[in-house]
Formats: C-alpha cells, structure tokens, sequence
C-alpha cells in the first residue's frame, strides 16, 4: 500500500503543478481555426451536470448507495475533464469576452470570477487525492478529505455556470 499511495502522491502532485500550468500556457496560444459549436454554453452545462453529480453523490452516499456514489463521482470527474478541454479549446481558438456591467453588479461578477479561479486551481490536488484515497480503499481518509473537497468543487462549479450566465449577454 505504501509503495501504491507514494506513486499515486507524485502523479498528484505532477497533475497538480501541470494541469494549471499547461492551462495558463495554452491560454497564450491562439489557433487560427473557427470551431464548428459555440463552447461556452457546452461547458458550462458541463459545469452545471458537475454540480449536479455532486449533490446526486453526496446524497448516494449519505444513503449507503456506495456503488452509485462511485459511478457518480467518476461522472462529475469524466464531466470536468471534458468541461476542461472545451474550456482551452475555446480560449485557444476565440479572444475572451469583456464583462460589459458596470458598477457593483460588475464588483460581484469579478469576485464570482476570482473566486472561482483561485478555487479551480485549489480544488485540483483535493480532487486527485479524494479519488485515490477512494481506488485505494482507504475510507477513514477518504471520508475526511472529501469533507473539503466537496464544498470546494461545488463552489467551482456552480461558480462557473455564474460566471457564464453573468458574461453570456457580452458575448
């Protein structure tokens, strides 16, 4: 088991330094090509079923429905997944959108964004480490780290269909 979770600790932490850093990289990078969808409302459906399987495993679990809460999570994981490479996709191929509100509803969308930002980046190392300590059988800490790792990846989530909804009238 120690051999196993110390492998698993080094791809979590690489996934963690990597996935917001090749993010940020490929955000600088712009591709010539018009996409043949408009993503943005893709993704943030993709967020919106994130949530959903959250609070469908949340409450599987709080039921004993255990076989369920582990299809649902790798669901809301499958989901993100997807949700993140739309998101790089779109922001490789199209200039991002000013959020045209003004005054305090323009304070609120900025600390909605930040937030969400900030937390995306945060969620990722609880998410890889919630999920291995579930493969690895190793509820106790299972149990104690998704406590965490739940409210963070619904704000992230929810946050991000937010964010779209506020923005969506600029595009």
């Amino acid at each position: 088991m120690e051999t196993t979770s110390k492998k698993y600790n080094i791809w979590i932490i690489i996934l963690s330094i990597a996935i917001p850093l090749v993010v940020a990289i490929l955000f600088s990078v712009k591709i010539d090509v018009k996409l043949p969808v408009f993503l943005p409302p893709i993704y943030a459906t993709l967020n919106a079923c994130t949530a959903v399987m959250l609070m469908l495993a949340f409450w599987a679990i709080k039921n004993k429905k255990i076989a369920l809460h582990e299809k649902l999570m790798k669901t809301a994981i499958a989901f993100s997944v997807i949700f993140l490479v739309l998101y790089v996709a779109y922001h490789m191929t199209s200039d991002s959108t000013k959020f045209g509100g003004e005054g305090i509803i323009k304070t609120v969308y900025f600390i909605i964004l930040i937030t969400h930002i900030i937390l995306s980046v945060i969620v990722i190392p609880f998410v890889l480490v919630t999920y291995v300590r579930a493969i690895t059988n190793q509820v106790e800490l299972h149990k104690k780290i998704a406590r965490f790792t739940f409210p963070l990846w619904l704000y992230v989530a929810v946050t991000g269909v937010i964010v779209y909804v506020m923005i969506s009238p600029y595009y």
